[in-house]
């Protein structure tokens, strides 16, 4: 058995959850989310208990696997609606700056052109400063998504440390050439 997958999920006041076959929608202060479960995994929503219980048809690998993971998932669901899902990049680098304009952000990251990356449905961007992006949704997968395609515009190089970075990620250095001769 799944140690992950039999443990209930608690549902929070502020948020109605709906369960219509393999379909799971919950809707909360800070968005709507949707998701199907895969086949073999039933969904319950016990309104009394405040929960929501994931179950298995059969004990094949392939159940077993989509155990845990659909019950992680719609577990991510129900805290995203409550409190959004929120990554930090910082921008390193002489020159290196985002900018935000309407729905697109803008890198200068080195290149003789920005990087415009179109901020998705359902992901909200915001810049602290010029250096920090922050990103928020309800949907764990979207802001992670984003995030990393951020950081893939020009990710952190040994050498000198330039790029794009999440904030607290560590970035080994290397020396670099050593200059002489004997």
């Amino acid at each position: 058995m799944s140690r992950i997958g039999k443990k209930p999920i608690p549902v929070a006041d502020s948020v109605t959850v709906t369960v219509s076959g393999q379909n799971v929608t919950v809707k909360g202060p800070h968005g709507e989310l949707s998701w199907s479960a895969p086949q073999g995994i039933s969904v319950s929503h016990d309104t009394e208990a405040k929960q929501v219980v994931v179950s298995r048809s059969g004990d094949d690998g392939q159940s077993r696997a989509f155990h845990g993971l659909s019950r992680a998932l719609i577990g991510n669901m129900l805290s995203g609606v409550v409190t959004p899902f929120e990554k930090r990049l910082e921008v390193h680098g002489v020159g290196y700056q985002a900018t935000l304009n309407n729905s697109t952000l803008s890198l200068n990251v080195g290149y003789s052109h920005s990087v415009d990356l179109p901020v998705p449905y359902g992901v909200e961007c915001a810049l602290q400063s010029p250096t920090l992006i922050i990103v928020r949704s309800s949907d764990k997968q979207a802001a992670g998504q984003f995030a990393a395609n951020i950081r893939a515009s020009r990710p952190p190089e040994p050498y000198k440390g330039k790029g794009v970075r999440y904030q607290g990620e560590y970035v080994r250095r290397k020396a670099g050439k050593a200059f002489g001769s004997k």
